[in-house]
């Protein structure tokens, strides 16, 4: 099944009918998604990292948990399958899809899914729409970076029993290759980092940042460092973490934001990049903290090339004195099309 989920777009597969082996199953999803290649011409991918997605979904075999999700990055470029990050977005069609396959049946007007994060370990409670018995995707909320209205999907990250350490490092702010950076997991590992400090104003378009060719290799530089000290070892491979440069926000948000993903400029943002960014903001002493503008109430918007993202957050410091965070999201989610996908065969 074909879906959009968030601002983000992507095949989703029910585990049983994907091969069990991890390298045949990456290399069936290269060819349905039609990578290495930029145009993914041979394949159901969007040519973008955005629209390069899989969603793979089961039924929890943990008690107390009704699906497991694992997301999948397929690099458009190269012929990798990437699996150390989580995609927020994609959530948000993750329990739509299991009631529309039958993993989970609808529970009344709403259903309400307890969703283990494979790629993370997280736990997601995702609540939306099923009147009659099935997902409804109409509706009147709206999201930046989506076209019209749909049904509005509701996303818990965490609670104070499982909410995890903010800070891989132990540290608000490390030096990181020289620059001056905040490390931080609010279900998704990123990098903050000052606009100002890299030569940039912090508002310029995708395209622009992307065209900046000693720009693009100085975050990436930082980034190959920052996946060390968050744990994740050599990431020169893989698309986590994600870098942002912060600036002052300019259209009535909390902060501005430019996201790499790494190579790529986002056009938008994720939900859980969101969410670990408004944390960081909220966390005296953090990069971007003195740039931002902090609102009296728990909503940070979170200003991207798109429009803005409003992220609900908390975060606490715990008994033994580390912060700790928890997110709400709303999203959105369509069915796009339900078929059958025919790999290439070479």
């Amino acid at each position: 099944m074909l879906m959009r989920g968030g601002t983000s777009k992507g095949a989703f597969f029910v585990a049983d009918d994907l091969p069990t082996d991890r390298s045949a199953r990456d290399d069936l999803l290269l060819k349905i998604m039609g990578s290495p290649d930029p145009t993914q011409i041979d394949g159901v991918g969007g040519a973008h990292p955005l629209r390069s997605k899989v969603a793979i979904v089961s039924p929890s075999r943990e008690e107390g948990v009704d699906l497991d999700y694992l997301f999948l990055q397929v690099v458009v470029e190269e012929p990798v399958v990437a699996d150390l990050q989580t995609c927020g977005n994609m959530l948000a069609a993750v329990g739509p899809f299991a009631v529309e396959r039958g993993l989970i049946p609808a529970g009344g007007a709403t259903t309400t899914a307890r969703i283990r994060l494979i790629n993370t370990g997280d736990l997601a409670i995702e609540t939306f729409p099923t009147p009659g018995g099935m997902p409804e995707y109409a509706g009147d909320a709206a999201i930046d970076g989506v076209p019209g209205t749909a049904a509005a999907i509701e996303i818990e990250m965490g609670d104070a029993a499982t909410a995890k350490a903010l800070f891989p490092t132990g540290l608000v702010v490390d030096e990181v290759a020289g620059h001056r950076a905040t490390l931080i997991d609010n279900g998704m590992p990123v990098v903050l980092l000052e606009a100002a400090e890299f030569g940039v104003a912090g508002d310029e378009s995708p395209e622009q940042l992307e065209a900046d060719a000693a720009l693009t290799a100085e975050v990436e530089r930082v980034r190959l460092e920052a996946g060390r000290l968050m744990s994740h070892g050599d990431v020169a491979d893989q698309t986590v973490p994600k870098m942002f440069l912060l600036s002052p926000p300019r259209h009535g948000g909390a902060i501005g934001t430019r996201g790499f993903i790494p190579t790529k400029v986002h056009t938008s943002i994720g939900v859980l990049m969101a969410a670990s960014i408004a944390a960081a903001l909220r966390v005296p002493g953090t990069v971007g903290a003195d740039l931002a503008v902090l609102p009296d109430g728990d909503v940070l918007g979170i200003e991207h090339p798109s429009g803005r993202f409003d992220a609900k957050v908390r975060v606490f410091p715990g008994d033994d004195g580390v912060w700790r965070g928890t997110s709400t999201s709303i999203r959105t989610a369509r069915k796009l099309f339900d078929g059958t996908v025919f790999p290439r065969e070479y």
